[in-house]
């Protein structure tokens, strides 16, 4: 019982981000101040401050329907639901995105960690991290943020 917090805290660092703005080498770019307008305050610290949601608490963690993840930044399709699976961390986790290209992958060494970073490859928003420890066919675990996404329901077929 003692060692819950614990892990709790683990969970919470996993995903956890320093706080470095730069974000230069991306198709879009905009201010500082135009980022702000657009985003939410939550969706800015996440997506241009490379903050954290806290674990089970976003709105993509369990949802299970089908459909595709948007950069919820740029509206860059990302993931589909397809590739998303149960990780256990209390973020959205999928295998892979919707194709090559869509992500960016770059170093992570805050919190005392080295990790691999994922970044929109359109806009550069932070997403979360890729660690190898996911499902087949790709081994990887993509854990990102509910607030850097935008979901869209694929529609009922007739």
């Amino acid at each position: 019982m003692k060692f819950i917090p614990v892990l709790l805290l683990l969970a919470l660092v996993a995903c956890g981000q320093q706080k470095d703005k730069k974000q230069e080498g991306f198709p879009l770019k905009k201010t500082e101040a135009e980022w702000k307008k657009q985003l939410t305050p939550e969706q800015y610290h996440v997506l241009r401050e490379k903050g954290t949601e806290t674990a089970f608490t976003g709105k993509y963690w369990d949802n299970h329907e089908a459909g595709i993840y948007y950069c919820a930044a740029c509206n860059q399709e990302l993931f589909g639901s397809e590739t998303k699976f149960e990780s256990g961390t209390g973020w959205p986790s999928f295998y892979q995105p919707v194709r090559e290209g869509v992500v960016a992958v770059g170093t992570d060494t805050s919190y005392g960690m080295v990790r691999d970073e994922v970044v929109c490859s359109q806009c550069g928003g932070h997403l979360g991290h890729v660690f190898d420890d996911g499902p087949k066919p790709t081994g990887l675990r993509y854990c990102l943020n509910s607030v850097s996404l935008k979901f869209e329901k694929k529609p009922a077929k007739k």
